[in-house]
């Protein structure tokens, strides 16, 4: 027992160094690249890490356009988000509960997923303009199958003992989902809530680029900033985009753990 309490702290120090190193690794080969790969003259196609910082986030005018662009594209990623996962677990729930339902439904589920967004975008654009809201549904198109088939894959994988339990006892259909089949699903449902949290800001970008009515997002700043050849703002806007699809997804990981930690990630002594 001494001997596994005295390896764990260990094991977490690795854990938490190795990224560190990589990270590390990534940077220098960046300066690498940028001071001494690149000529002089070509170094605008990757600046140094240290410029990027300088003109993008410590020159006041630019990081209040990065910022503002930044939230306009996290309020189109979380709305987004929201009804995706509405209207996933909604589908994925009446698909559980009557077969019919799963088989009419969920093949137009994954075409949806099989049709290639940027062909849809000029559909979605005709259709409800090029504004805020067709922002919103690009996101949903993108961000829903996930939630969808993750849900249904936790609500189909009950343990059919317990099921037959439930039905043994003539508990209703409705108990059995809250009391049985959710609460055994949210390990699968959370890690869809996971994939479309960054399946959202992908969206919420690529509507950027073609709906570029109202305020910019930050795509509609980095497809400028490639226009004007900006390269350490349009580093910025990549690299502040990235980070918003890493806060949403670490967010749903933590509120998964916090959700069904108690039951589904609690170690063993």
């Amino acid at each position: 027992m001494r001997a596994l309490r005295t390896g764990r702290p260990r094991a977490t120090w690795r854990d938490r160094l190795a990224p560190l190193v990589l990270f590390a690794i990534i940077i220098g080969g960046w300066y690498f690249v940028s001071l001494v790969v690149l000529d002089r003259d070509r170094r605008f196609l990757l600046p140094s890490p240290d410029s990027v910082v300088r003109v993008a986030f410590l020159d006041g005018h630019n990081l209040a356009q990065l910022l503002r662009a930044l939230w306009l594209s996290a309020s189109v990623a979380l709305i987004g988000l929201g009804v995706s996962i509405v209207l996933g677990m909604a589908v994925a729930i009446a698909m559980s509960q009557a077969r019919w339902v799963e088989k009419s439904v969920y093949p137009y589920a994954v075409i949806l997923q099989t049709i290639p967004t940027l062909a849809m975008v000029p559909l979605i654009g005709f259709w409800f303009d090029y504004g805020f809201l067709s922002r919103v549904i690009v996101c949903v198109l993108i961000a829903l199958f996930p939630v969808i088939s993750s849900t249904l894959f936790g609500l189909k994988s009950v343990d059919q003992g317990m099921l037959d339990l439930f039905r043994l006892h003539r508990i209703p259909r409705w108990r059995r989902l809250v009391s049985l089949q959710l609460p055994a699903a949210m390990p699968a449902t959370f890690a869809g809530f996971q994939v479309s949290a960054g399946l959202s800001v992908v969206g919420a970008v690529v509507g950027d680029f073609f709906f570029k009515q109202g305020k910019p997002g930050i795509g509609v700043l980095i497809d400028l900033y490639r226009a004007r050849l900006l390269s350490q703002q349009l580093f910025g806007a990549v690299i502040l985009a990235s980070l918003l699809g890493v806060v949403v997804f670490t967010f749903f990981g933590w509120l998964s753990r916090l959700v069904t930690g108690r039951w589904y990630g609690a170690e063993t002594p």
